[in-house]
């Protein structure tokens, strides 16, 4: 007689209930967890966007229109297109201040290697522009450094103060860049370059610079010096004591500008303002950026630059 398989007997009921309701705590449990993970992972993103918000916020100083001060706008770091110190950012934050009527004077307060020749004589030309339109004085106070296109900036003020070891000048214009044309002999690399147009390639790093070339880049810097010796000169007029040095591109301390009639005398941001100006409350109308916006322009940069270099396709017109 052949054996026969009998199915087991089906679990009890009470046995199927207890395991449908362990496995339904089971499922709660890790949605509860899930949920509990998404919370938690808001809560972490709010408290960071309360953090930065506390961070980027600006302590704007109260003021009523109409109320007796001294106006001040930085002028700090590297001036560039796009920069802190960018025209873009500066012109509006001199036009708010010159506009207020309780505003006696405006103070440019500097603290910059320099830049942009194109940034600064911007700025410079506003300057004086808003001097005649606003009849206000515009004094520049010089923090550590106010060299080359800072200095320009700064010759459009009535007076300019220093410190004694601030460090002032550098009227000239420089080009630089590297030549790689030996190192790449060395390694047996070979430059493939194609152009249109025979001066396309004026300054490559990776080709021989040519005599030509070499006198065409000179003929441009020496026509921005002189732009710079031009407003220089318009800005100090005779009090400016001329020497071979003056517009050779060094630089001084300042008390030495002092001296070469660079800068007109001693001072700070609040001995100006109460000295000179004669209202010591001082208001920053300086066009500051936030964390946030800075933020959000490296990252829109990281993104820009990104789709660029999918996009970028030989040839491209540089």
């Amino acid at each position: 007689m052949e054996n026969q398989i009998t199915p087991p007997a089906a679990a009890p009921l009470w046995e199927r209930q207890a395991i449908e309701k362990l496995l339904h705590a089971s499922v709660r449990q890790r949605r509860a967890e899930l949920i509990w993970r998404i919370v938690k992972s808001v809560l972490w993103m709010l408290l960071f966007l309360a953090f930065i918000l506390a961070l980027s916020a600006e302590s704007v100083p109260s003021r009523k229109p109409g109320t007796r001060h001294t106006a001040v706008v930085s002028i700090r770091g590297v001036i560039a297109d796009k920069g802190e110190a960018s025209a873009e950012n500066v012109l509006p934050a001199l036009r708010e201040a010159l506009q207020d009527k309780g505003t006696q004077a405006l103070v440019l307060l500097i603290n910059s290697p320099g830049g942009s020749p194109v940034q600064a004589g911007m700025i410079n030309d506003e300057i004086q522009r808003l001097r005649k339109k606003h009849g206000k004085p515009i004094y520049a106070v010089v923090e550590e450094t106010c060299a080359s296109a800072a200095y320009y900036i700064a010759s459009a003020a009535d007076e300019i103060y220093v410190d004694k070891a601030s460090i002032v000048g550098s009227i000239g214009v420089l080009m630089d860049g590297f030549g790689f044309t030996g190192t790449m002999d060395k390694l047996g690399v070979e430059r493939r370059l194609l152009t249109a147009g025979e001066n396309k390639g004026f300054l490559d790093p990776f080709s021989q610079q040519s005599e030509k070339h070499r006198q065409l880049a000179q003929v441009m810097l020496d026509q921005i010096h002189q732009q710079f010796i031009k407003v220089v000169k318009q800005g100090r007029g005779e009090r400016l004591k001329e020497t071979p040095d003056t517009f050779s591109g060094l630089f001084w301390t300042g008390e030495q500008s002092i001296q070469l009639g660079l800068a007109d005398g001693y001072g700070s941001l609040d001995s100006v303002a109460r000295d000179v100006v004669k209202a010591e409350k001082v208001i920053d109308y300086t066009n500051k950026q936030n964390i946030a916006e800075r933020l959000a322009k490296r990252f829109g940069a990281a993104l820009g630059e990104g789709a660029v270099n999918a996009l970028r396709y030989p040839p491209v017109v540089r």
